[in-house]
């Protein structure tokens, strides 16, 4: 491959990347999908290559959509035993963040609830909503007629709008307040306090660390409050189990406020808080040590300041 053919691809290659986390889910999986592009990319005819831009993004979303329809992928989708992989502020895959659509077509709540939309949907809605394509563009990537591009984003945008929680942006310093105190009052034992700071319909979501078959689901505000309880309990057991003292810091995940659990600078479990008029609606919990691997590469290379708790 010539250096030219190369420097365009790499100049498209975060677009691509952020493409494909939104599609996916895994930010793992969006790497191997460009990396699978890259080699078409390579392969291909390019003098007959009109817009490479256009011809990549085509490459790139189907091999996601064909992930997508996979046994595999279908089979973890209706079980529900995966969690969108969890990204630190600044991490170039999160991709464009100019607009609110942006913003939110990246947040765990939003790609959660992707989950329930058919591959093209997602596809359509994805290219639409975070990248700003025009229907007519998103036709051609995705081998449809405009008007069924337009129907596909409808559909999508109406089933994310009525399960999003909230759907408008939460200021960054009242949100760390409500996670520092929701923080304070589970590992002090105050259950009372746990639960005023939780929305009356609050969810909770965990993948058990990998170790179960299914996500662990819980509701109300009692039964959110105990399993948060039990989690955040400091005990020699869970140090044991951990190796070693944890401290817990405060970070942007997917532009929402969360709580890190770091053992010896190793990340070893994320707790993404949704925010909802000053209370907690939704918590995930993910601590399954595959899908951490990119935040703690991140951490490893960045300093995010002390942590809330030091010794837990």
């Amino acid at each position: 491959m010539d250096s030219a053919a190369l420097d365009r691809f790499e100049a498209s290659r975060g677009r691509l990347a952020s493409l494909a986390y939104r599609l996916l889910g895994s930010a793992a999986d969006a790497e191997d999908a460009v990396q699978d592009t890259f080699l078409r990319w390579q392969a291909a005819d390019r003098e007959h290559v009109e817009v490479p831009e256009a011809w990549l993004t085509k490459v790139v979303t189907n091999l996601c959509l064909d992930r997508l329809r996979s046994a595999q992928a279908r089979h973890e989708r209706a079980a529900g035993v995966l969690l969108p992989e969890p990204l630190l502020e600044g991490d170039p895959m999160l991709g464009p963040a100019a607009t609110f659509e942006q913003r939110e077509s990246v947040s765990l709540a939003v790609l959660t609830l992707m989950e329930r939309l058919s591959p093209v949907e997602r596809a359509a809605y994805v290219l639409r909503e975070a990248f700003s394509y025009p229907h007519a563009e998103i036709a051609g990537i995705l081998d449809i007629s405009e008007s069924a591009s337009q129907q596909h984003v409808h559909r999508a945008r109406r089933r994310v709008a009525a399960e999003r929680r909230g759907g408008h942006e939460v200021d960054p310093a009242s949100a760390r307040r409500i996670v520092e105190e929701f923080l304070a009052a589970a590992t002090s034992g105050r259950t009372e306090r746990l639960v005023e700071l939780l929305t009356d319909d609050v969810t909770a979501v965990s993948d058990g660390a990998g170790l179960t078959r299914r996500l662990l689901r819980y509701d109300t505000p009692e039964r959110v409050a105990s399993f948060v309880r039990a989690g955040f309990k400091p005990s020699p057991a869970k140090r044991r189990m951990a190796g070693g003292s944890l401290a817990i810091h405060i970070a942007q995940v997917n532009g929402a406020p969360a709580a890190l659990v770091v053992v010896d600078e190793r990340v070893v479990g994320v707790a993404a808080f949704e925010i909802s008029d000053g209370r907690i609606a939704c918590l995930r919990g993910i601590a399954a040590a595959d899908r951490l691997a990119r935040v703690n590469e991140a951490w490893r290379r960045h300093a995010y300041g002390e942590p809330v708790i030091e010794a837990w």
